[in-house]
């Protein structure tokens, strides 16, 4: 079969790599109908998280058709259409109990990111997502393995297009998920920084459960308009504004907005400070987007974090954080516990996340997908890509 396979830092190839074959008895074999390009895999392809070895295959937004299931699988058969969720869970471990499915402890053989991390499970393993999180092949193929088909893929119905729901796989579940633990709703006031796919994800989500006031903080001009227009943003431009914080705070009656949404993660742009000491491995993450999330909240209000973390980080600002009496909730998404209501929010037209769909593009042009998503080309805010 084709896949997109990872060579080193910025080399990505279609290549012809052998077919997957049913390991474990709840397996199934998926063949991919839609795939897409996450902003963190551009974590991934910039070299920048550990963990990847030369000929993995990448991705794990994706859908298709059963090809195949093992005789363990209950809930599945040949010809189900499903959409995967990014994360591999058991459904029956003490997390998994506690729909905390991302925590799952039995999924990922690998050591995970937690540097101080004593004797503690890792949490659950993710499609192709480097070996600390369990070294599964990805979904930028034409066929994948999906391991714990019982409890992962969610089966859909007749009359919804594969863009329609290819986003239940991530990046709809985590802006929802990110919206939640932000504690929002009817009224309510957000700050969203970052207006990728995970940040546009937040928007359409918050407008959904009645946020009533949302500012969104990016340095990409097309990005701010496209969300303004379709999500009623008010635009805040890192190019134009120096201190978006400040900005916030002085249009909420200096007190700030009762949440944010920190959508950048770990590779936001910091200071030269920063940017030398990540280079030198004495700090994990530039702090540059918590430093503005804890400065845009209010008092008593909460910083929700779905962008990706990992270290350390120096200039966190915790003693602000504390005289605010601020809140932090933050992790990797439990998709599976959010798919089936966000599949009816799609099937009801309260949702459309296809709309932040810019390019569409083959798989056998998927190095191309990257490299333009990367250097946000032509407008570039999310590819999907068909085998």
């Amino acid at each position: 079969m084709k896949a997109l396979t990872y060579h080193g830092k910025h080399d990505v190839r279609v290549e012809t790599v052998p077919d997957p074959v049913l390991v474990e008895s709840d397996d199934i074999l998926l063949r991919v109908t839609a795939t897409a390009i996450c902003g963190s895999d551009l974590h991934l392809y910039r070299g920048k998280v550990p963990g990847l070895e030369d000929g993995d295959i990448l991705g794990h937004e994706f859908m298709g058709i059963v090809e195949d299931a093992g005789q363990g699988v209950s809930k599945l058969r040949r010809g189900d259409r499903v959409v995967v969720p990014f994360t591999i869970s058991c459904g029956d471990c003490f997390f998994c109990s506690k729909k905390l499915y991302s925590a799952c402890e039995t999924t990922n053989p690998g050591r995970g990111t937690i540097i101080n991390k004593k004797d503690v499970r890792s949490g659950a393993g993710m499609f192709g997502y480097t070996h600390l999180y369990g070294g599964y092949a990805g979904g930028q193929a034409e066929f994948v393995r999906v391991p714990k088909a019982n409890v992962g893929p969610l089966r859909l119905p007749e009359g919804l297009t594969d863009e329609q729901v290819l986003f239940l796989s991530d990046i709809l579940p985590t802006g929802y998920q990110a919206v939640l633990n932000a504690e929002v709703g009817p009224g309510s006031s957000l700050a969203i920084l970052g207006g990728g796919p995970v940040g546009m994800m937040a928007a359409a989500c918050a407008r959904l459960l009645g946020v009533e006031r949302i500012f969104m903080v990016d340095r990409n001009a097309y990005r701010l308009a496209f969300a303004a227009a379709t999500y009623g943003v008010e635009p805040i431009n890192l190019q134009e504004e120096d201190d978006p914080a400040a900005h916030i705070v002085g249009a909420t009656a200096n007190r700030g907005v009762d949440a944010t949404i920190e959508a950048v993660g770990f590779e936001a742009k910091g200071s030269a400070v920063e940017t030398a000491l990540t280079t030198l491995k004495l700090e994990g993450s530039s702090g540059s987007a918590l430093r503005m999330a804890i400065g845009a909240t209010r008092r008593g209000g909460v910083v929700s974090v779905p962008g990706v973390y990992a270290g350390f980080i120096h200039g966190f600002l915790f003693g602000d954080a504390f005289d605010k009496g601020l809140a932090f909730r933050m992790g990797q998404t439990h998709v599976q516990h959010h798919m089936p209501v966000l599949l009816e929010h799609i099937e009801n037209g309260e949702l459309e996340p296809h709309a932040i769909i810019s390019h569409r593009m083959s798989l056998a042009d998927a190095a191309e997908g990257y490299r333009i998503f990367d250097e946000k080309k032509e407008e570039c805010r999310k590819v999907v890509l068909t085998p």
